[in-house]
C-alpha cells in the first residue's frame, strides 16, 4: 500500500501527522528519556581540545546553516549535524585545520538521515572552495561515525516541537505554523552557540516556543503573561521552570545580539556596491595571526552571496 503523502508549497511530500503517535504520550516521556543519551560534554574545549576554541566552532556551524539555506534542507538537518560536531569534539581531539572537513562530513551524515534528497558529497566540497577532497570527506564520515558509534539518530530540539505544540491551549485561530517557524528558526540560532550544549534539546525546544509566542504578542492576547506560558510548558516537558526561564532569557539575547549585528552590517555596507560573483577567502598559511577574531566576524558578515562558498581559515 502506498504512502499517504501531502505535497507543500516547495514541491516536497511529507507524511500527514499521524495522531497516534502524536496524542500519545508515550512518545514525548520517550523522547525525554532518551536525549539525554546523545548529549554532547559541556568541557570538552577545557578537558579534549588543544588547538580549536569557541569562537573556530561558531564560524563553522554558520558556514554550515548557511550551506544548509541555501540548498533548501530541512530544518532538522543543522541541529542534528551540530549534535554530531559536539559529540566527536567530546571525545576526538583534532587540529583546528580539520574543523571544516569535520563539519562537512556531519552535515553529509545529517543529511542522509533526515533528507528523502540528501547532499551529495560533491556539491559539499564545492561549498569548501575545494579545500578538502572526495577521500577527505569520504574518510571522514567513516571516522565520524566510527567514533558516534552509529549511534546517528540523535534527538534534537525540532522533536520536540510538534508534541509541545499539540498540548499547549493555543486559540484555534492562531497560526501554528508560523509559530513552529520561528521557534525552529530560534533552534538553528542556538546550534550556532556552544553555550547552549548546557540545555537539552527539550529545553531548547519549550524556551524556543516561549519565545515565539512571547515575540508574536501571545502572552498579552491571552491574558496568560509568560509565567503562565512556563507554567504550560513545564506541565508538558516537566522541566523546572527555573531552567526554562535561564534558557529563555539565553534566547532572548541572542535575537538582540543577532539584530544589532544585522543593523549595524546593514549601516556599514549600505554605500557599497552588491558582489555578483561567487566569493572565495584569501589562501592564509594555517597559523597565520594576521587575520583577527573582528576580521573574520567582517568577512563572513560581507559575504556577497547566500552562501559564501570558501575555505574556513583559522
Amino acid at each position: 500500500m502506498d504512502l499517504l503523502c501531502c505535497e507543500t508549497t516547495e514541491g516536497e511530500c511529507q507524511t500527514y501527522t499521524d495522531p497516534a503517535i502524536l496524542d500519545d504520550d508515550r512518545v514525548l516521556q520517550n523522547l525525554l528519556q532518551t536525549e539525554e543519551r546523545y548529549a554532547p560534554s559541556t568541557s570538552y574545549f577545557e578537558c579534549v581540545q588543544r588547538d580549536i576554541s569557541p569562537f573556530m566552532r561558531k564560524i563553522v556551524a554558520e558556514w554550515m546553516l548557511e550551506v544548509c539555506e541555501e540548498r533548501k534542507c530541512q530544518d532538522e538537518v543543522f541541529p542534528l549535524s551540530m549534535n554530531y560536531v559536539d559529540r566527536f569534539l567530546s571525545i576526538c581531539p583534532i587540529r583546528k585545520s580539520q574543523l571544516q572537513l569535520l563539519g562537512t562530513a556531519c552535515l553529509l551524515l545529517a543529511s542522509k538521515l533526515r533528507e528523502s534528497l540528501p547532499l551529495t558529497a560533491e556539491v559539499l566540497v564545492f561549498y569548501t572552495d575545494n579545500s578538502i577532497t572526495l577521500d577527505d570527506l569520504w574518510r571522514w564520515e567513516q571516522l565520524v561515525v566510527s567514533k558516534l558509534k552509529w549511534e546517528l539518530s540523535a534527538v534534537t530540539p525540532g522533536d520536540f516541537l510538534i508534541h509541545i505544540l499539540s498540548r499547549l491551549p493555543l486559540p484555534c485561530t492562531w497560526d501554528t505554523v508560523m509559530v513552529r517557524r520561528h521557534a525552529q528558526a530560534f533552534i538553528a540560532l542556538s546550534a550556532i552557540e556552544f553555550k547552549f550544549c548546557m540545555y537539552t534539546p527539550s529545553m531548547i525546544a519549550a524556551a524556543s516556543v516561549a519565545a515565539a509566542l512571547n515575540g508574536l504578542d501571545w502572552t498579552r492576547k491571552s491574558g496568560r503573561g509568560l509565567t503562565g506560558l512556563l507554567d504550560e510548558l513545564t506541565r508538558i516537558t516537566s522541566i523546572e521552570q527555573d531552567y526554562l526561564q535561564g534558557c529563555l532569557e539565553q534566547i532572548e539575547e541572542m535575537i538582540s545580539q543577532a539584530h544589532v549585528s544585522i543593523e549595524k552590517s546593514g549601516s556599514e555596507t549600505v554605500h557599497q556596491p552588491m558582489s555578483t560573483g561567487v566569493l572565495t577567502s584569501s589562501q592564509r598559511p594555517l597559523g597565520d595571526q594576521s587575520n583577527t577574531s573582528q576580521e573574520k566576524i567582517l568577512e563572513h558578515e560581507k559575504a556577497g552571496t547566500p552562501t559564501d562558498v570558501r575555505d574556513v581559515h583559522f
